[in-house]
């Protein structure tokens, strides 16, 4: 049966059998499983009857985003999330690219929709579809979500994925977490970003009671220990969703003696390298964090370690759906489960997908060394993955960031985001420095650094959507600065 079906009988299944079932409690409504169905109709009757086609959901989490999101899916109509941490002219070229003609809920970054052609209606905002519009591009036939990563120049771009896509991966997540027994799961990443998306899909198929606070303490790359605190313990969560600085964060608290709740069965943690140190402390403090790996451009997760099938240091194995192997050079490749294509691109689908990572296997564990693209050769020929070493510095709690850049220079030099200015100092840092080149061969070690006031965020565009570093936008602004740590040696200033 294709995925797409499977879902639907499941959630029909779901309404029969638990119809009193908390499905969807978020800040602006609960819904049980008995309710759903009627709900999703109800919506997809309304896209119909407002002629729409493709439609940019500018919401918060909660019950409505994900009710809306369904919705397009049963009337199989586009959906392009649309996060609320973008700038206005992100938010803009998301609109005229995809060609929108419905926006539901409010733009974010201050954009008029009116300027944009767009009038008031009982859905939202809607402008005419127009033909002629320049900066319209084709999408590929059975498109169902155009999910819009941003890379490391230029504007976000849009990833075409179809439903069964979108939905053999729920269903493989779904059956990767059947062990533990998922019966709440909570979101905490921002649904206009595809990994919790497809988490709340496998949720559903679970038959679990998804919780979706409006404001969990996550926000535009910003973290407020206690908010999150509160929500977890409200929620009792089993199931989470987790990106690497959420964890670090959540480390930090627990040093402060804020607790995760008992409930916790499965933390899934994907979306950038993650340093072992971090993984080791969660294991002691008995997390149960196992990590994984996916790209938008194959719906998400393809590899995840999970109760069974665990091995520390690695993403785990891929899931049933995809299958991987490693290139001649060390790039990843993934074997089934590829995009329809990029918004307006008329290139062919490469199969195998290039996944621009480096990577290795052992046993079918897979292993992330770093991306392709950001490799860098040191004025002694060594190769180095900057997110390896970059992943040594952050491990302890004091590092929130760091940035490592040695491309045809004798030494590797680092920009660094410290949790709390006023409590690091230099003797501090430079220990933190020293136990993490301890574990690093030399020829990837730090030499030279400089902690800098401003973190890398989204709205300053030195961070992607997915919390992954801008490397040449922060390599253009800091240049001078990176470079004038070369002949000043001992000289460790706060920018």
């Amino acid at each position: 049966m294709p995925a797409l079906d499977h879902f639907w009988l499941t959630l029909t299944q779901h309404a029969e059998s638990r119809p009193g079932r908390t499905a969807l409690n978020g800040d602006d409504g609960k819904l049980t499983y008995g309710q759903l169905p009627g709900q999703i109709v109800d919506r997809s009757r309304q896209l119909s009857e407002g002629g729409c086609r493709r439609v940019a959901l500018a919401l918060e989490n909660g019950c409505e985003w994900t009710l809306w999101d369904l919705a397009l899916l049963h009337t199989d109509l586009v959906c392009i999330p649309l996060p609320t941490f973008f700038s206005a002219g992100q938010v803009t070229h998301l609109l005229d690219s995809a060609d929108v003609d419905t926006v539901i809920g409010d733009l974010p970054g201050g954009v008029d929709p009116e300027q944009l052609g767009f009038s008031r209606t009982n859905l939202g905002w809607q402008r005419p579809a127009s033909p002629l519009r320049p900066t319209a591009a084709a999408i590929p036939e059975g498109t169902c979500k155009i999910t819009f990563t941003s890379g490391t120049t230029g504007q976000p771009k849009g990833v075409c994925l179809g439903a069964n896509a979108l939905m053999t991966v729920a269903r493989s997540l779904q059956a990767a977490c059947a062990e533990v027994i998922p019966e709440r799961h909570l979101v905490l990443l921002p649904l206009g970003v595809l990994l919790d998306n497809i988490g709340v899909y496998a949720a559903l198929l679970a038959g679990a009671s998804i919780q979706l606070p409006e404001h969990s303490g996550v926000r535009n790359n910003t973290l407020d220990i206690q908010r999150l605190a509160q929500v977890l313990h409200q929620a009792q969560p089993h199931t989470l969703v987790l990106v690497p600085q959420l964890l670090h964060g959540l480390l930090q608290a627990a040093q402060a003696g804020i607790q995760l709740p008992t409930s916790l069965r499965f933390i899934a943690v994907g979306g950038g390298r993650i340093a072992p140190r971090l993984l080791d402390q969660a294991t002691r403090l008995h997390w149960p964090v196992y990590e994984g790996y996916g790209l938008s451009e194959c719906a998400s997760v393809v590899c995840l370690n999970r109760p069974a099938q665990h091995r520390a240091g690695s993403v785990g194995k891929a899931l049933p759906h995809v299958k991987v192997s490693i290139a001649d050079d060390g790039e990843v490749l993934v074997h089934g489960n590829g995009p329809m294509g990029y918004l307006g691109s008329t290139d062919p689908v490469p199969s195998p997908w290039p996944t621009g990572d480096i990577g290795r296997l052992d046993d079918g564990y897979l292993t992330i060394l770093g991306r392709k693209k950001n490799q860098f050769i040191t004025a002694f020929g060594r190769n180095v993955n900057p997110e390896w070493v970059e992943a040594e510095l952050t491990s302890d709690p004091t590092i929130a960031q760091a940035f490592v850049h040695g491309e045809a220079l004798p030494t590797n030099l680092a920009l660094l985001v410290v949790t709390d200015q006023a409590q690091a100092d230099n003797a501090q840092i430079e220990a933190i420095i020293a136990r993490a080149n301890a574990d690093l061969p030399a020829y990837a070690r730090v030499h030279h650094w400089l902690v800098i006031s401003q973190p890398f965020t989204a709205a300053n565009g030195l961070l992607t959507i997915n919390g992954r570093l801008r490397r040449e936008a922060i390599f253009h602004q800091y240049q001078q600065v990176l470079l004038g740590l070369l002949p000043e040696e001992s000289t460790h200033e706060f920018f």
